[in-house]
């Protein structure tokens, strides 16, 4: 089976092909990739200088509005910005910052009031902004940020102001350097009354870049990666702004102080426009996962030429990657990378046609879509640091050098886990949404349903305790049917006996948070396992609509080497709930082996693949590939599959 990388590269760009491409070629033959040895300022500048780069393509317009000089092209602008992941980590951070988040915020929560004004000087890179979200003691929980905006209805003014040192804006992108207004989530007080969470333009240095009245402006310092971003920290002594700076798409402030909004309830309002924003938390996960693309396109073509220690039969040394440990380190992570990015594609462009200009709204599917990009953005930026660092420890003591850029990813990636949601509150974000739906979908049985649902679960109660699952429901383990089957099950399973913990919390008395508390390792697995399931299928989708037969038999490799690895992950609860034999489960593990030594021929095809330009790989690491006697064109011969892992055990 010979596959064209090229072949393999035009699936995975998909709908917004032309803007891979385009990317590639007005960015490709820059490597992006800084000195090691630059000081904060220098990185900082050289950072704002690429910006102004980026700015004067007129990429970051794609996403804006059409009638303000934007293209009108969400999921083309996302795209694009996932591609930054190849290079500069921190050019990627900061234009998400100006266009994504500052930028965005200023779009989708702002009217033509704001549009007129503000949007094509962000657009233009002539106004930098910041996101000023976080606090220094409110980051994952917004709805209880303590900096007020309060409504002098005689002035007709806001006065904002930070009203102890936890309500510190903190980590704010732009801030430190280069920002000079920013989008500052608040406490909306007006006639005496709070209305909970809105943003609203504030100012915060003139056009000398000092900073305004009542504005103190910090710097976070020294980070342990994207130091070329200048986060900073702000407050606000009784900072005065007019009315007109309330981002007011949902709610709005009369002249005389009366507080108006479409959405009556308060909670709704509050993540209706959270929803809006969800574009940064999938724009982290794409971007996550061109980081680990890169990674793992570095360590595989590394151990495609780098050898070690003799083949006693011949004498001469092997190439790494041939040896099944090393396989094993490498391939499943790309096998998840793949699946990964297909997900991923998939959230795009279901982003795109909800958010896009023009799109109707869609409140189910607005849900689903944030729902999924919260658990999408959670598995993607884990998985990049673990697969970072393996490839790190793949590359031995040359992967630890500054010059072969895998300690930068690994330092850049390391916060992607925590910002832009924090990745254990946005599982419990998804587990709470599952849970929801899960009591609607019992809630509206009848009484023979409700019966017959009950019985099911003792029925499997049963099968578990007695160990029948396994014997009753038997499958070949390499068959995506079955695996898919086991996927569901485990969703199922831990989402039916989560519900039945959280049902507690409905008693009478009940201390919620307790039982709350007793089962979140309970609602973060369920979630997780919700997930893999979503990847799974999104990957098997993508795989059906491949035209090429020998590109598709090849993804149909990488995608049963992607479940499998995922069984195998959590070998235990199969087994501990009968769903498989301890035999399978070796059966498992050798079917894993099996499908490495398959794949170590392609390995390079699948890594070429991601099409990144040779200019952002290049480094020392990769030399060993010009050497004709480093080259391993026959890669070792792949281990033959059992004959028939099914009858294992």
């Amino acid at each position: 089976m010979n596959v064209d990388p090229r072949d393999l590269q035009r699936v995975l760009d998909g709908r917004w092909a032309a803007v891979r491409e385009e990317v590639r070629t007005q960015f490709g033959d820059r490597s992006l990739h800084p000195d090691p040895d630059l000081s904060t300022e220098e990185y900082r500048a050289l950072t704002t200088a690429n910006l102004g780069l980026l700015a004067e393509s007129r990429r970051p317009h794609l996403g804006f509005d059409p009638a303000y000089g934007g293209g009108g092209d969400v999921g083309g602008v996302v795209t694009a910005f996932a591609m930054l992941g190849y290079g500069d980590l921190s050019l990627l951070v900061k234009a998400g910052v100006q266009w994504g988040l500052f930028g965005g915020a200023v779009q989708a929560l702002g009217t033509s009031r704001h549009h007129d004004e503000y949007l094509k000087p962000i657009m233009d890179g002539e106004l930098l902004g910041c996101f000023a979200m976080t606090e220094t003691g409110h980051g994952s929980d917004v709805q209880h940020l303590r900096t007020t905006a309060t409504y002098d209805q005689a002035a007709r003014e806001f006065e904002i102001s930070t009203p102890d040192a936890g309500a510190r804006k903190d980590y704010i992108g732009n801030a430190a350097r280069d920002g000079r207004m920013a989008v500052v989530f608040a406490q909306l007080i007006t006639q005496g009354t709070s209305h909970g969470v809105h943003a609203l333009l504030v100012p915060i240095r003139d056009s000398e870049g000092r900073p305004l009245p009542g504005v103190t402006i910090g710097d976070c310092g020294r980070k342990a990666g994207l130091n070329g971003v200048d986060n900073g920290r702000l407050s606000f002594d009784r900072v005065r702004v007019p009315r007109g700076a309330l981002l007011n798409r949902f709610a709005d402030i009369a002249e005389d102080g009366t507080y108006e909004s479409p959405i009556a309830s308060e909670s709704r309002r509050f993540f209706t426009m959270l929803g809006t924003l969800v574009r940064g938390r999938i724009s982290v996960a794409g971007g996550a996962g061109s980081s680990t693309q890169k990674a793992l396109a570095l360590a595989i073509r590394y151990g495609a030429t780098r050898r070690q220690f003799s083949d006693p039969a011949t004498g001469e040394e092997v190439v790494v990657l041939d040896y099944l440990a090393h396989q094993r380190k490498l391939l499943p992570a790309l096998a998840t990378t793949y699946a990964l990015h297909f997900a991923q594609a998939d959230l795009v462009a279901d982003m795109h046609e909800l958010q896009g200009f023009g799109a109707a709204g869609d409140e189910r599917r607005q849900r689903d879509l944030e729902t999924r990009a919260a658990g999408i953005k959670a598995a993607a930026t884990w998985h990049a640091t673990a697969t970072i660092q393996t490839c790190r420890e793949a590359c031995g003591g040359a992967g630890y050098l500054a010059e072969n850029l895998l300690p930068q990813l690994k330092a850049d990636t390391d916060v992607f886990t925590t910002f832009e949601g924090d990745n254990t509150v946005l599982l419990q974000l998804v587990a709470k949404t599952l849970l929801s739906d899960y009591g609607r979908r019992v809630g509206k049985l009848d009484l023979l349903g409700k019966a017959r649902f009950g019985a099911r679960l003792a029925a499997d109660a049963v099968a578990e305790r007695t160990g029948l699952r396994a014997v009753l429901r038997r499958g070949d383990v390499r068959d995506r049917a079955y695996q898919r089957w086991l996927l569901v099950e485990r969703e199922e399973h831990l989402l039916a006996n989560a519900a039945q913990r959280m049902r507690k919390a409905l008693a009478p008395g009940a201390d919620q948070f307790a039982v709350f508390n007793d089962a979140q390792d309970h609602l973060l697995v369920a979630a997780r396992a919700h997930v893999d399931r979503v990847v799974f299928d999104a990957f098997a989708a993508a795989v059906a609509r491949v035209p090429d037969p020998g590109v598709r038999a090849l993804l149909a490799q990488v995608h049963a080497l992607y479940a499998l690895s995922v069984l195998e992950g959590d070998r235990a609860f199969f087994v501990e709930h009968a769903y498989l034999t301890l035999g399978r489960a070796k059966a498992v593990t050798q079917a894993v082996n099996a499908l490495c030594g398959r794949l170590r021929p392609h390995a390079r095809t699948l890594v070429d693949g991601f099409g990144i330009p040779e200019p952002w790989l290049a480094c020392p690491l990769l030399d060993g590939e010009h050497d004709p006697t480093a080259a391993a064109t026959d890669p070792a011969p792949s281990r033959e599959e059992p004959t028939d892992l099914a009858s294992v055990g």
